[in-house]
Formats: C-alpha cells, structure tokens, sequence
C-alpha cells in the first residue's frame, strides 16, 4: 500500500488542506497545521492565507466563478472547486501576487494531480477571464448591500444575528469576520511592559499599536511570518490574545493574598496566564485541560512566560477533578466551550461548520461546567463565566438557567472592573458582551458572586 505524496508547493498545500476540511468538516486550524509542519517556512504564509481567505470570501468567490462557467457549482469536485476558489482569491485579494503566478501555478496543481486535460484547460480560461475582467467586478463590499446581500455567512446565522443586532448591526459583524483580523498581542507585565515591547517592535520594523481598551493590549498590524519569530517571544514577554479574552481576565477584581484560582476550562492558556499575572504574592492557580494536545501548549506556554511556579496544570476534566475533593478555591474561571460564532474573523470555517442544533448541546455542557464549579467555590468566592459565542442560549441564558438553580449567586456588574474605555462594552445587565461590530472578538462575560454563608 502506498501512501498519497505530501504536497510540495503552497498552491497544492492549500487545495489539500480545503478538500480535507470540505469533506470532513474539521477544525480548519488542525488542519493548517498538520500540513503546515511539512512546508518550508515561506511558504507557510501564503497557505495560511489562501486557505483562510478562501473560506472567509467562499459565497463571494462562488459568485464570481459562476459569472464564468456554464457548469453548475454542484456538479464541480471539491478538488476543482477549491482549486478555482484558490485562484480567484489570489487574483481579486492579493495583489502582491503576479497574475501569471496566481493563474500559472494555480492551474498546475491540478496537472500535478493527475486531472484531465479537458478540466485543466477550463480552469485555466476561467482564471484567465477573470484576470481581464477584474477591475470591472463588483467588491465584496457592493455585493454586501442591498435586499439580498452576500455576506459569506450561512442564512441561518444571519437571520439570528439581525433579529439579536438589528440589519446594519449584523451586516457589519459579517464584513468585520471576512476581513483579516489585526494580531493581537498581551504584555507578560511580570517580564516587560507594553511601552518597552512596543519599541522593541518598532525597531524591528514591525508597526504596532496600543490597544485601544486593554491597558496590556498591543495590536500588530501586519506580520508575514509566524508568532515564534516576533522579537520577545521566546523570553516570554508576550501571549497571542484577543483584547476581548484580555478584558475578561480582569473581571476577577483584586485578588486577595494566598488566593486560590481554578481555571477550570484553561486550553492553551491564554487567560490562566493573564490570571497568573494577577495574582498577588503567595497565591496560586490550578489549570484543568483534559485535552491531550491542549495540555501540552498550555505547559509549554506557562514554561515559556515563566509561570511555571505558581500555576499547576492538571490533565483531567473539570467533573473528576471536583471528585478529588480538592481545597475550595476564591476564584473559578469556566472559559466554557461554545460555538466559537464570535471568533469567526479568527476560525473562518466555524461559520460553516456550525449547526442551529449545536447550541442546546453546548448549553447542556456549560450549565454542567457552572453546576460543577459551584462545589469547589468559597461562601463569597468569585466566579467568572465566559464563552466567545455572540448567541444568547450559550450566554444570558445559561446565566439565567444557573442562577434559578443555584439563587444564592448573583450577577455583579463587570463595567466597575474594567477600563472606562471599555464601559461601552457592559450591557445593560451588567455583562461583558462586545461583538466584531467593536473591533474585537465576539464574547461573553459575566462575574457571579457566591452568596452561600454571606
């Protein structure tokens, strides 16, 4: 039995990468990656790209390649598809990009797979009319108006978010997920300060910005290569994190001393680092995260940003932990999972993979989560409950659904906990709850106080 031969160039890497993800709908990420690790170092950029554009620009592109072709898009294999979607995506986004190049090693990687002469030559005149053609084609942007705009999100998710956000509101979430997203940078305040890594950026010839709500945020505009190559990376002076995940980290207020803080869902890390940062002397933080590769970047991120002291990650899920009857803890952070619609801009094919029916599933595990958590917190302990979900079942009604079953806990405003820049941010019932239409990620946070005992 032989084995299929890696794919050699970006343009093939690609089209690889979307035909596996088309046919198995799995995490895009993982799916990058693992075909990634093969590639030069280069290349890896321009994978990134065209795999991510492509799924964040799909109905658009489909729309353009059917300007084209006489043969119906469902007729199309994947393979041919993709490959036309790839080729397009170079052509009308990015200009840096020769024509020739977008069109010549495009069409190769399907001489390259052995595809008939008769198809490859379709390709090859579709791209090329589409090259004469672009400067007369409508943007994404024009076709984004009107009664019956493409946005590049399924129907259902639309619908939802313009009756929760009104039309323009959910119009402009839409165009906001199909932009790339700026990279977004958290100072390691226990080894260096934004004002010290700005500069060491800038004199790198990277440009970089303060972020506009979070005192700790940097926000990097343009950077080709990969995020271990950043100036400060391998000593630790900065975490990759959405200001939205670095305002929520602050909702657990001021820390008392010795504390005791569970992050009960910590993944890669992200905010049990922020939280480490937080911690005032003495204090302590247990990181649950049953997933086997999550667990593995989470410790290799708290070694890297040198929380290794006072952080001790355990490899279990969150019920079999609660069963070890460990200490109660003054804070607990469920970082829940969710849907992930509000990390859209970021996870492009989480558009496409979800499901209506997927909501109730994810509400059923995060009731779980809180109903867990509740055990292990003290009588006037903290807990803060986040999702990067933009949808109301995942968000206020869990905290609804929770705080009927659990009454002695009651919601505490976030606004007083985070910078007055970010007030806007707070709801009307007092949670955190900004959306892309703000420039950051989709989230949800609320800050519930224990009352048992009080």
């Amino acid at each position: 039995m032989t084995s299929t031969p890696l794919p050699t160039t970006p343009r093939a890497a690609a089209v690889e990468v979307l035909c596996l993800w088309a046919t198995t709908h799995n995490s895009i990420d993982l799916l990058f990656h693992s075909a990634a690790e093969k590639l030069a170092d280069i290349d890896r950029g321009l994978v990134k790209t065209l795999v991510y554009g492509v799924l964040r620009q799909k109905e658009y592109l489909n729309y353009i390649i059917l300007k084209f072709s006489k043969h119906p898009l469902a007729k199309m294999k994947p393979r041919t598809l993709m490959t036309l979607r790839i080729g397009v995506y170079q052509l009308l986004f990015l200009n840096r990009i020769p024509e020739s190049a977008a069109v010549n090693a495009t069409v190769n990687t399907l001489k390259d797979s052995g595809q008939p002469a008769w198809l490859i030559g379709f390709a090859n005149g579709l791209l090329r009319t589409v090259a004469r053609n672009r400067t007369s084609l409508p943007t994404p942007e024009q076709l984004a108006q009107g009664d019956t705009p493409i946005l590049n999100h399924p129907a259902w998710l639309i619908e939802r978010w313009r009756a929760q956000f009104g039309p323009d509101k959910a119009r402009m979430i839409c165009l906001v997920n199909n932009a790339e997203p700026p990279l977004s940078l958290r100072i390691n305040s226990r080894r260096t300060n934004r004002s010290a890594l700005h500069t060491l950026l800038e004199k790198s010839g990277i440009t970089a910005s303060k972020g506009f709500f979070s005192p700790v945020g940097l926000s990097v505009d343009t950077f080709p290569g990969g995020i271990a190559s950043l100036p400060g990376y391998d000593l630790g002076h900065f975490q990759v994190q959405d200001e939205a995940a670095q305002l929520a980290s602050l909702l657990v207020g001021t820390l008392p001393i010795r504390c005791r803080v569970l992050d009960g869902c910590a993944g890669l890390g992200g905010k049990t680092s922020h939280l480490a940062e937080l911690l005032p002397p003495d204090g302590t933080i247990v990181a649950i995260e049953p997933d086997t590769r999550r667990y593995g970047f989470l410790r290799e991120n708290l070694k890297r940003l040198g929380h290794t002291e006072r952080v001790t990650p355990v490899r279990t899920d969150l019920q079999s932990y609660a069963a070890t009857r460990p200490l109660l803890f003054d804070v607990i952070l469920i970082d829940a999972p969710c849907s992930g619609t509000g990390v859209i801009r970021r996870q492009p094919d989480i558009r496409w993979n979800r499901q209506p029916t997927d909501l109730a599933q994810y509400q059923q595990t995060q009731l779980q989560l809180l109903a867990t958590a509740t055990f292990l917190l003290k009588p006037g302990g903290i807990m803060i409950y986040a999702t990067c979900s933009l949808e109301p079942e995942e968000n206020e009604e869990v905290i609804r659904r929770f705080t009927a079953q659990f009454p002695l806990f009651s919601v505490d405003n976030a606004a007083s906990l985070l910078p007055e820049s970010a007030h806007r941010l707070v709801d009307a019932a007092g949670f955190f709850h900004p959306s892309p239409a703000d420039g950051l990620d989709g989230f949800f946070a609320a800050r519930l106080i224990n009352g048992h005992g009080l």
